[in-house]
This record gives structure tokens, C-alpha cells and sequence, in this order.
């Protein structure tokens, strides 16, 4: 698989890139450059891999759930810039 000249000038037409004669022949040799390496990867024999989302296991990490004290109601309001009857005032959105 190649890319061509026009291939790389119409890929920068809709990423909006102006590029001069140099760089889309610099581009066109890069991007054909990077195809050919990932080509490459076609040669691997790879029928006695196991498919796999990710190369590490996974496994989760839970900590155990303990009551502890929350903060203090006056301390969660001291930064509010409204408050009524103990809670935060907001504006109505309807």
C-alpha cells in the first residue's frame, strides 16, 4: 500500500494544512515510509498468540468500604455564596 501525492494534498486539504511542493513530497515519502514498516507487521506469524484487549492482566482494585465522619455542614457551607436553612441556595432553572 502507497500513498500518493494527491492522497497526502487532499489530506491536508481537510486538516486545513497549506504545504508547499517540499513538504508534500517529504510527507508523501514519510507517511509511505511509515505503511511499509507497518507492512511489516503482516510477515509476523502470529497464529499461536492469543487474541487480547491488553497485554497485562487485568484486575481491580476495591478498598473496603468504612464509615467514616463527613464534614461538618457548616464547614461544607463556609464557601458558598448562598445559603438557606442549612443547605446550598441556587438559582431556580426551569
Amino acid at each position: 500500500m502507497t500513498i500518493t501525492a494527491a492522497e497526502v494534498e487532499r489530506i491536508a486539504l481537510l486538516a486545513r494544512l497549506k504545504l508547499t511542493p517540499e513538504e508534500q513530497a517529504a510527507y508523501t515519502e514519510q507517511l509511505n515510509a511509515i505503511l511499509e514498516y507497518v507492512d511489516k507487521l503482516n510477515d509476523l506469524d502470529t497464529s499461536a498468540v492469543e487474541p487480547t484487549a491488553y497485554i497485562l492482566p487485568l484486575r481491580n482494585v476495591f478498598r473496603d468500604d468504612l464509615v467514616r465522619p463527613g464534614l461538618p455542614r457548616d464547614k461544607a457551607l463556609a464557601g458558598a455564596p448562598e445559603v438557606s436553612e442549612g443547605q446550598f441556595k441556587v438559582p431556580r432553572v426551569v
